[in-house]
């Protein structure tokens, strides 16, 4: 494996749904090129929770703890 996940399942699954929430807002409330950015924001946000990896936390030396 590339990576060890990171990220505990609540916080994955708070992740997935602010961040397709985000993505959703931008489409709906956005015109132009912001809807797009937004957008792009929304879906990698929502990819880190279901991967279960977040580049930043790794940086950062957040490891999730093995029971």
């Amino acid at each position: 494996m590339l990576y060890s996940k990171n990220l505990p399942v609540i916080e994955r699954v708070l992740r997935v749904a602010i961040g397709l929430g985000i993505a959703v807002a931008g489409f709906l409330w956005l015109t132009g090129w912001l809807t797009y950015v937004i957008a792009a924001a929304g879906a990698g946000f929502a990819l880190t929770g279901f991967i279960g990896f977040c580049p930043m936390c790794g940086l950062a030396g957040r490891r999730l703890d093995k029971r």
